[in-house]
């Protein structure tokens, strides 16, 4: 049985991670640091939840540890991808549409919101660390989904990151490797391994909780990923629209020629 008490102390600490988190942006001026922050919701939720469990058994530790692993690679990785970096491009063009007054506005427009959104996309979390049901093919499953995704993630940052510190690949764009089958293999892997984790909770009996990838793919695709970056990236690189008609936008594909 989910504990929903649980589930609303989760909520309630990531709006308190969220007041302080935009304090601190506002005194930088710079709210690029909610994309730090994004992942650790989860792994806050997850703690929550599995203080509040009591159980210490198998699945609880699986997912504890696969969100763990996640949240903390992916919230380095983003730093140590922005420090000393100026304010995203996004944001900067958020704060743009929404001046005067964006620095009180941010804190609904993207910390209050991101907060929400975790929350929700976090319900099979909770679904897995409460549930009691045996581990089965499903957990096992998911455990692999979870090892494509992140596969995806870890691998497609490292290649990008390795392409743009070459200073001869300036104004070019990454063909190779696993963005020669997809314009965005790290968002793929995220795509992937939350699906792993609804299989881990739909194990626990938890099937509603579909709900949850659902909200992330739709967000990976149409809102915060694939489509808002793409938005008038040929217009900034005039190189990638080649790429565009070459490469699939997620899903990896073989080239087309």
């Amino acid at each position: 049985m989910l504990d929903w008490t649980a589930y609303a102390v989760a909520g309630g600490a990531l709006f308190l991670v969220a007041v302080v988190f935009w304090l601190v942006s506002m005194l930088r001026n710079d709210v690029s640091i909610v994309d730090s922050l994004w992942s650790l919701m989860f792994l806050l939720a997850a703690f929550v939840y599995s203080q509040a469990s009591g159980l210490s058994g198998p699945r609880e530790i699986l997912m504890l540890v696969l969100i763990a692993v996640w949240a903390l690679r992916l919230s380095i990785y983003i730093s140590w991808r922005n420090h000393g970096q100026p304010e995203d491009y996004r944001y900067q063009e958020i704060r743009a549409n929404n001046e005067p007054g964006f620095s009180f506005k941010s804190f609904y427009i993207v910390f209050l919101l991101q907060a929400f959104l975790a929350w929700v996309i976090c319900l099979p979390l909770l679904a897995a660390i409460s549930g009691q049901a045996a581990i089965g093919i499903l957990d096992y499953a998911g455990v692999a989904l979870w090892f494509a995704g992140m596969f995806f993630e870890v691998v497609g940052d490292l290649q990008l990151s390795r392409f743009r510190r070459d200073p001869a690949n300036a104004g070019k764009v990454l063909d190779s490797g696993l963005w020669k089958f997809t314009r965005h293999p790290n968002y793929f892997g995220e795509f992937t391994l939350w699906w792993g984790f609804y299989l881990i909770a739909l194990s626990a009996g938890a099937w509603w909780t579909i709900i949850a990838p659902l909200l992330m793919t739709v967000l990976l695709l149409k809102v915060s990923g694939v489509a808002l970056l793409e938005k008038d990236i040929s217009e900034r690189r005039p190189k990638y629209k080649a790429y565009i008609e070459a490469t699939n936008a997620f899903f990896p594909g073989p080239k087309r020629s």
